[in-house]
């Protein structure tokens, strides 16, 4: 791993454990064993390192997050699967986030303080929203929703749902209420099968 990539690694962890404004530029220096010299030829600022950070973060959320879905026809069981890779194969993602979720510490962090950095998580979520919205729709539209679900109620359960077993798991590290509140997300999805 060459430097650069190095500091975005450990940023991630450090992100996730103690957010973006408790971490200092001195921390990510010592977590990646450089200089500052090291840190600024890589990066002209924290901020800087902050949006590749999240590039980064949003492509490990897709590599865990999506893994198999091209394999799964259908969009319920599409949103099973994704359900399931959260719990098991993202949120347990000690490696790179070992504090939880990045995005919700960021999102949390820097609502007030940082507004237009957490505009940019905020992308995320509306697009997670969307694709659960999309598949819900498609789900109802091919028969495998009840046609009098509710898609825009069904999405803010899942995804508000997802939001909040992360932010337990964040606190607690209790895989066996993740475990429970995923799987209640699941058995809720399976409720509005036909």
């Amino acid at each position: 791993m060459n430097l650069k990539d190095k500091i975005i690694h450990e940023s991630l962890k450090l992100f996730s454990l103690n957010g973006f404004l408790n971490t200092s530029i001195q921390d990510i220096i010592s977590a990646a064993n450089t200089s500052k010299g090291g840190f600024y030829n890589h990066f002209n600022s924290k901020e800087e390192l902050f949006y590749v950070t999240l590039i980064e973060a949003r492509q490990i959320w897709r590599e865990r997050n999506l893994y198999g879905l091209d394999e799964v026809k259908k969009p319920i069981e599409k949103t099973k699967k994704l359900l399931e890779n959260y719990k098991d194969r993202y949120l347990l993602d000690a490696e790179n986030f070992p504090g939880g979720c990045i995005f919700i510490m960021f999102a949390v962090e820097l609502g007030d303080s940082r507004p237009h950095l957490s505009q940019e998580v905020h992308k995320g979520f509306v697009g997670l929203k969307a694709m659960l919205r999309r598949w819900l729709s498609e789900g109802q539209e091919s028969g495998e929703l009840y046609s009098g679900v509710s898609i825009d109620t069904s999405t803010e359960i899942i995804f508000n749902g997802m939001l909040g077993a992360s932010v337990n798991y964040s606190v607690n590290k209790s895989y066996e209420e993740l475990d429970n509140s995923i799987n209640s997300l699941i058995s809720y999805l399976s409720k509005l099968k036909r």
